[in-house]
């Protein structure tokens, strides 16, 4: 049986010209944590840790990573990724709630498990999502991240490039919100798909009223548009409420909530986010358990290439009806220069590579290296 045999955290910034903001902050650069982990057959594999907020959380997974899991990772079986994941979430769980941080301890696993599916995948030279049985490496895509300044310069540059649907950020207002829905819609179409994302801005008292307001602009969903951790029943009241289809789950962890929402009939629109909890393992089943309740799986990813290709193979081998996967729109060199993407007419494909068919180039990635 091989074993993990080594592991490595990676910490990278790459500055941008401009801010990425939602209701809630911005990024004023790109952070990414990769993941890469050595097997004793020689195999190996990549992840990705969500590290996006706060501003110094790349850093601080890096070290979660090497002061707790590196050494739970030696000598760990290298070909059952569900089995170590579940096994790193057991053994940390205590230290997880007494240190008040069981987000990035499960952030950390999920970009373990994804190194460890890619490795699976390598072993067998197939791609991820034929791997995991899918049945066709193309999948819809949208254009994430516009807003809230030069909405219709983004969105067109989008079109140009191949993108058929684009998610705008809400929650800066309702006169400037309704000022970039009015101008999105002109500028691309009574045809186009447009998503709107609230990040969580709005009260349960005000949520139904702000939806409406926009519902005249037919959204295809409205995310996250309370708090995520706001009770299922405040969720079903919005749901009843709302004109638009309510989409979330990048802010749900485990299983069980998961299935909570999904069974709640809440959510049309279910984005589980691989960097965040569960990884591909987890991934696959929130997927599964979504296509079995007539909800679409569209994996949330708003960070480097790895986890963007992560998220791809996921989608592609489960394959929901009405599924999209999320590509944010701004610049990030972290993810155009490890995991390029082209798009025609909505539509990205994946290449028969082994695993996830990423391979980073560390050299060139050298320059934003701070860890």
């Amino acid at each position: 049986m091989p074993t993990i045999a080594r592991s490595t955290c990676r910490v990278y910034r790459a500055p941008i010209a401009e801010p990425v903001a939602n209701a809630f902050g911005a990024m004023a650069n790109r952070p990414a944590v990769f993941v890469r982990l050595d097997a004793s057959d020689g195999a190996f594999g990549w992840g990705e840790v969500f590290s996006n907020f706060p501003q110094v959380g790349a850093e601080h997974r890096k070290r979660l990573f090497d002061s707790l899991f590196a050494p739970l990772l030696a000598g760990a079986p290298a070909d059952d990724p569900a089995a170590v994941r579940a096994t790193l979430e057991r053994r940390t769980r205590t230290i997880a709630i007494q240190s008040g941080e069981p987000g990035p301890f499960a952030q950390v696993a999920g970009a373990v498990d994804q190194a460890l599916w890619d490795m699976a995948a390598r072993r067998e030279g197939l791609p991820l999502w034929r791997h995991l049985g899918g049945v066709s490496p193309q999948v819809r895509v949208y254009a994430s991240g516009i807003g809230p300044e030069r909405v219709v310069d983004l969105a067109l540059a989008k079109r140009r490039e191949g993108y058929r649907a684009f998610k705008l950020k809400v929650g800066f207002g309702a006169e400037r919100d309704r000022a970039n829905a009015v101008a999105l819609r002109e500028a691309l179409g009574e045809d186009a798909t447009v998503m709107l994302d609230a990040n969580q801005a709005w009260s349960p008292d005000d949520a139904s009223a702000r939806i409406a307001e926009l519902a005249p602009f037919r959204p295809h969903w409205i995310e996250e548009p309370i708090l995520a951790d706001e009770p299922l029943d405040r969720w079903r009241a919005l749901a009843r409420e709302s004109a638009v289809p309510l989409a979330a789950g990048e802010n749900l962890r485990g299983v069980e909530a998961f299935r909570a929402a999904i069974d709640s009939g809440v959510l049309a629109f279910v984005q589980p986010d691989v960097g965040k909890w569960g990884g591909i393992s987890g991934g696959i089943e929130v997927g599964r358990h979504a296509a079995a309740r007539g909800a679409a799986l569209c994996p949330h990813w708003l960070a480097g290439g790895i986890g963007l290709a992560a998220s791809m193979h996921l989608l592609a081998a489960i394959g929901t009806e009405g599924g999209y996967l999320e590509v944010d729109a701004n610049p990030n060199p972290l993810r155009e220069e490890v995991f390029p993407l082209q798009v025609r007419e909505g539509v990205a494909t994946l290449t028969d590579a082994p695993g996830l068919g990423v391979e980073p180039d560390l050299a060139s990635l050298a320059r934003y290296a701070v860890a």
